[in-house]
């Protein structure tokens, strides 16, 4: 790129004008401040169900974040693979009878094969009583189509 003479020296003369650079800030400086400010619960919380009660607390109308969503649903999914891990994983006591490892015959019949798994929870509890309400009304929609 070539300059005719009186633009080089009008170039040079705004350089001698510019101040000096500003130095770029420091990356751990802001990784610092970011770490050292207080996080909500919702930010920290990794049991599901206080996760849930948290996001219900700050939500005004009960909507949540899709983001939010999905780190409730990582934290259920979480919670539930360990609990199959730890109700696959053989213990000594039952590796000896074989009886207990035995697969169950399933029935052959009309209806289904598999037993309901319920979740810990309280006997007459709101949840409890949430769970039984959900129950009732599936069945009936189920008597209703098969009618």
């Amino acid at each position: 790129m070539s300059f005719d003479p009186r633009s080089l020296e009008r170039l040079r003369q705004l350089g001698r004008q510019l101040p000096e650079p500003i130095p770029a800030p420091e990356a751990e400086t802001q990784r610092s401040a970011k770490t050292s400010r207080p996080r909500h619960r919702v930010e920290t919380e990794q049991d599901p169900k206080a996760l849930f009660h948290e996001l219900m607390q700050v939500s005004q109308d009960g909507t949540v974040p899709e983001h939010l969503m999905a780190r409730l649903r990582d934290a259920e999914e979480r919670v539930d693979s360990e609990r199959r891990q730890k109700l696959n994983a053989p213990s000594p006591l039952t590796q000896d009878s074989p009886s207990q490892t035995a697969v169950p015959t399933r029935s052959t019949g009309k209806g289904k094969n598999t037993r309901p798994q319920r979740r810990d929870v309280v006997p007459g509890s709101e949840e409890d009583s949430l769970y039984v309400a959900f129950g009732q009304m599936f069945l009936e929609e189920q008597d209703d189509e098969t009618e």
